[in-house]
């Protein structure tokens, strides 16, 4: 177990560019205006380390970022792991496990019909021995040679991590989970509020000036732990360019209107919205001009952290592109300093190191 940890420690330690270190030596942590927005990583660094590992989040956290994300989701003994989703057969290894074969099965999540593993049927002991593989292999080729090095890690795990970061690199670190598909694990029986609330007052994080977001695409959670939970910590609600919150009859575009901004604003302080709601996209792909949102949401008192900025060609816009391969990097840090320039306070990237840089080149 030590010669795992040190490896883990040394692949985190390896992929910071000295070039950077200098100029990320400070992170701003005031937000507001573009000048001093917060880094967010992604998932940790994804776009160098299978994503939601402690290596991922070791990695974000030594390239400069602000903060680290974490995805909760909760296992069937009611502890919270850190997963993109709860079906975890493109993030783990239990595919290839012929022990769990029994446990594939077809699942109604928020409405959509979905076949794979489930975390909310495996205790935390038989998810510890699965192991963490890169989601993206087809994009991320390089994160492939980390595929089973990585346990999937607790709550509790990430946080420990967070206050020892914090204090061996002299700056609070930190945490921005999200809460996913909330109803489904409450009806579960599985509530994510009760146990993620536990762990915050745990390492002394339920407070007012802690630097702590809770994240999700469900308005009634995010409301529940104002009201229900009178949880201390910063609130954000993610927004998608299309749809509505699962079990919620407003869509997002509703919500985004100076009316429902204003209604917003009584019970969280953010608002995560898919980047193309901050800057479209023209017809031929290219990015077009900023939208009002930044301002509205600004005009009522509430933070912009848009998602997810990743550096290869395929997630950029056309005129950010730079040759033919979908899987190389692009403008990107382009890219980010012009949605800095629109007012951001934060931004979600896969690539912190990129995100940093990006603030400190912005003038």
């Amino acid at each position: 177990m030590a010669d795992r940890r040190q490896v883990l420690r040394m692949g985190a330690v390896a992929a910071a560019a000295p070039a950077l270190t200098a100029a990320v030596a400070t992170p701003a942590h005031a937000g507001g205006n573009g000048r001093h927005s917060l880094v967010m990583g992604h998932r940790g660094a994804a776009g160098y380390r299978p994503e939601h590992t402690l290596a991922s989040y070791e990695l974000a956290a030594r390239m400069g970022a602000d903060y680290m994300e974490p995805d909760l989701v909760s296992t069937k003994d009611h502890v919270l792991v850190c997963r993109h989703e709860p079906e975890i057969g493109g993030t783990t290894d239990v595919s290839t496990r012929p022990e769990f074969a029994d446990r594939r099965k077809t699942v109604l999540l928020d409405g959509v019909s979905t076949t794979g593993w489930w975390t909310d049927d495996f205790t935390l002991a038989e998810l510890k021995t699965l192991r963490a593989v890169e989601r993206l292999p087809a994009v991320r080729r390089h994160n492939t040679m980390y595929d089973g090095l990585f346990e999937v890690p607790t709550f509790q795990e990430m946080l420990e991590l967070r206050a020892r970061l914090s204090k061996e690199l002299g700056r609070d670190i930190g945490v921005i989970p999200e809460t996913k598909h909330p109803t489904y694990f409450r009806r579960l029986g599985l509530e994510l509020e009760t146990p993620l609330v536990h762990m915050l007052d745990r390492f002394g994080l339920n407070h007012r000036g802690a630097d702590v977001w809770i994240q999700s695409f469900e308005a009634h959670n995010l409301r529940d732990l104002n009201d229900r939970y009178r949880v201390e910590v910063n609130l954000v609600f993610l927004t998608s360019a299309t749809g509505t919150p699962f079990n919620d009859p407003e869509t997002y575009a509703q919500y985004l209107t100076e009316a429902g901004l204003k209604e917003l604003s009584t019970y969280v302080d953010g608002i995560g919205p898919d980047k193309v709601q901050v800057i479209g996209r023209n017809a031929d792909d290219t990015l077009g001009e900023p939208t009002s949102l930044v301002h509205d949401a600004h005009a009522v008192g509430l933070k912009v952290i848009p998602y997810t900025f990743r550096a290869e060609n395929q997630f950029l816009p056309a005129d950010y592109r730079v040759g033919t391969d979908p899987n190389a990097y692009g403008r990107a840090i382009d890219e980010q300093i012009t949605f800095l320039d629109a007012g951001l306070d934060g931004l979600f990237t896969d690539q912190a190191d990129i995100g940093v840089l990006a603030r400190a080149l912005r003038h």
